[in-house]
């Protein structure tokens, strides 16, 4: 029989994480609306916020977070659209899995029933890091309930992940907050940079640590590319937007086989900007989604 704190470790974990994510909460820059929407694989918790008659957004998180981790570019993009902030199933966050995802094809059918659970007909998508591999892979396979698709730093989609994010990965299993403020610092450049970002960075490094120490382990999905197949089989309008100094994949590599695999996909790279880019550059990132989904 499955333990009443599951996904959780123990009660004790449970407690202490819905705490801090409360505490998070609490800081949500736009008034917004808690729903949870039973799916074939568990209970969604979704966070809607911006005008009831606004174009529908879905904005789905990186692996590892939650959907408050969208906080920097909810409050531009909740201004014209109604968004629909999720907590991705088999993932940290207040989503409760209760049949195991194990490929692409679930995540894809668990948005469906996410999308029709919420009432919504056509949808924009905006996905983050591994959020983005999920909306393109939805994507392709329901392209007749998409509207227009943003990528921000997608995880796997266009280029395989290197080693080097791999084992820096790993090594944040290792109970110990050092492992993951180095992994964090990593892929944050510009808030590693000091400043105002340093507080940023540090938060976000707190929030990792507790959900790797309060989850159960679950087996990854890996985020693998789409085959050249696959791109020439996707229709769907999409902005793929990243820095050019990302590191959980080979930024200009990925450009340049978007432009032979799929050249109706328009492709930006932002110059200096690394995988914080959406917290650090957030005025700049609603500016250019925004346009994009008009």
């Amino acid at each position: 029989m499955a333990s009443a704190a599951a996904p959780f470790k123990s009660e004790a974990s449970r407690e202490r994480y819905l705490e801090r994510y409360a505490l998070r909460a609490s800081a949500w820059p736009v008034p917004s609306v808690e729903q949870v929407v039973p799916t074939s694989f568990g209970h969604t918790f979704v966070r809607a916020s911006g005008p009831v008659d606004g174009a529908p957004v879905l904005l789905l998180p990186g692996i590892g977070s939650p959907g408050l981790s969208l906080a920097p570019v909810v409050a531009g993009l909740s201004g014209p659209l109604r968004t629909y902030v999720i907590d991705n199933i088999h993932d940290v966050g207040r989503s409760v899995e209760t049949r195991p995802v194990t490929g692409a094809d679930d995540f894809t059918t668990w948005l469906d029933e996410v999308r029709r659970g919420l009432g919504l007909g056509g949808v924009d998508l905006v996905g983050l890091s591994y959020g983005g591999w999920i909306s393109a892979q939805y994507a392709l396979r329901f392209p007749q309930h998409v509207r227009r698709v943003v990528l921000l730093a997608p995880a796997g989609t266009t280029a395989q992940i290197p080693w080097g994010f791999i084992w820096r990965a790993i090594l944040c299993t290792i109970p110990a907050r050092f492992f993951m403020r180095n992994f964090m610092a990593w892929v944050a450049p510009e808030l590693r940079a000091g400043g105002a970002g340093a507080r940023v960075l540090e938060e976000m490094v707190d929030d990792a640590f507790l959900a790797t120490r309060s989850f159960s382990a679950r087996k990854m999905v890996p985020p693998l590319p789409l085959t050249d197949a696959q791109w020439a089989q996707y229709t769907a309008r999409t902005l793929f937007l990243a820095g050019d100094a990302e590191v959980i994949f080979p930024p200009h590599e990925a450009i340049a086989r978007l432009a032979r695999v799929a050249p109706h996909i328009e492709a930006t790279l932002i110059p200096g900007a690394g995988h914080d880019f959406f917290t650090t550059r957030a005025a700049d990132v609603n500016r250019r989604v925004l346009a994009f989904l008009g």
